[in-house]
């Protein structure tokens, strides 16, 4: 592994039964997230997905790359940039931006993304792991 690598592509469809089944999961039930009509009297028109859910797509491509490395020793900073909603196609990429020898065991930094189907970015993290 090294820098310019990239990691596998995940796929993923929002809609209203995974937010709703994220909200009970998580104790979340924001009307925002779950109530449609309540949704679209918000400055974002419709209801939307939690930002934590899109943590979660994160993190699964974090984990498809690295396994249980990413379960044992891993960090993650990330920021929402906007909102996904039920209908949108999130595609989760990452890239490797360096890779160091700690203490014999690679320590591998990555940027993640998950962009919706129009190119606008919903979240955004730098990871950061042994190997």
């Amino acid at each position: 592994m090294e820098a310019g690598d990239k990691l596998p592509t995940l796929v993923k469809d929002v809609s209203t039964p995974s937010i709703t089944e994220y909200a009970k999961a998580s104790g979340d039930m924001n009307p925002l997230h779950i109530d449609e009509e309540y949704g679209a009297t918000t400055q974002f028109g419709s209801n939307i997905a939690h930002g934590m859910f899109m943590f979660g797509y994160l993190s699964e491509l974090l984990t498809l790359a690295f396994g249980a490395d990413w379960a044992a020793n891993a960090q993650i900073r990330s920021r929402f940039r906007h909102p996904a909603r039920p209908g949108d196609r999130v595609t989760v990429t990452g890239e490797v931006k360096s890779v160091m020898d700690e203490g014999g065991r690679a320590r591998v930094r990555c940027l993640v993304e998950c962009r919706i189907q129009d190119g606008n970015v919903v979240a955004a993290g730098d990871a950061s792991l042994l190997v």
